[in-house]
């Protein structure tokens, strides 16, 4: 066993007895027990550091320092190189996190360079240090993923886990409301209770736990892409959801049936007219206070 491992293993209490006596023939090892046995001797309180500093040092000085003066600045070079790579780790072992605020959009690019635009008041998350090894992210909310080939990439929500391995796909994932969206390559879609794979122009919903399955061809991308948010035959309390996410505003539907079934669009730049464009068809009207919207019977 080397000198320094030696040394390295008995700073840590770590030498076994063969080791020790090993130890104990270096030549400079009654030096190295009394420097151990000066630091030990060293008391923390009500003391001056510089004094103690000095003093410490004079003491190393006085010792026969050609045989061990490459202790210290070995034992301060390893402290920082621990901490370093302890910090490093620490810091790579995090997972990365995304979130929008309501109204937000935000965009941003993986490490394999698949992108995805995150909706409002979403969060997603990934590991950087696992990710060439296993491509999956967490989702809260509505994103869309450009997904680069490779290996299989998992949307892991509550609700369910999307897998693809390069393709373009919507996931929309909101409390009593579960969306996939296929516009190019293939999309598989597992959840507890069914497992489907989606085809471009192909959709899997789960609402209020109905599962259906829908096809329309004639969507090419998501239509929140392009500040709007588009429903077909989705309960209607679950689209004043989506307009309190994109105005920021508390929307009082109670008067209003949750089995009441909408189909159209409404905008994301203009409250009026998104109100408009979600009652005038269900015959119904609203009120408004500032940021409180009242829904009521037309």
């Amino acid at each position: 066993m080397t000198r320094e491992l030696l040394i390295n293993k008995w700073l840590d209490n770590a030498l076994n007895p063969e080791e020790f006596k090993a130890f104990q023939q270096l030549e400079d090892y009654e030096d190295l027990v009394k420097l151990d046995q000066s630091i030990k001797r060293f008391k923390a309180p009500e003391y001056n550091a510089d004094q103690a500093l000095e003093k410490t040092l004079q003491h190393l000085h006085s010792l026969k320092t050609k045989e061990y003066n490459w202790l210290k600045p070995f034992m301060r070079i390893a402290a920082i190189l621990v901490i370093a790579f302890g910090l490093y780790f620490y810091i790579a072992g995090l997972d990365t996190n995304y979130q929008t605020e309501v109204a937000q959009q935000i965009k941003t690019v993986l490490p394999d360079d698949s992108q995805i635009t995150l909706n409002s008041a979403s969060t997603l998350s990934f590991n950087k240090r696992s990710w060439h090894k296993n491509r999956l992210v967490n989702l809260e909310g509505e994103a869309f993923f450009k997904v680069s080939k490779g290996s299989k990439f998992n949307v892991v929500t509550s609700a369910g886990i999307v897998s693809v391995l390069g393709t373009e796909f919507n996931v929309k994932q909101r409390e009593n409301y579960f969306e996939v969206y296929c516009f190019e390559g293939s999309v598989g879609v597992e959840t507890i209770d069914d497992t489907q794979v989606l085809k471009p122009g192909e959709s899997f919903q789960i609402i209020d736990g109905i599962i259906q399955k829908i096809n329309n061809e004639t969507t090419q991308l998501p239509s929140w892409l392009s500040k709007e948010s588009s429903f077909d035959d989705v309960p209607v309390y679950l689209v004043f959801e989506e307009l309190t996410r994109q105005y920021n505003v508390f929307i009082n539907s109670d008067q209003i049936e949750k089995t009441l079934l909408f189909n159209g669009t409404f905008t994301h730049t203009n409250l009026e007219l998104a109100l408009k464009s979600i009652t005038i068809p269900l015959n119904l009207t609203y009120k408004i206070d500032n940021k409180q919207i009242t829904i009521l019977r037309d």
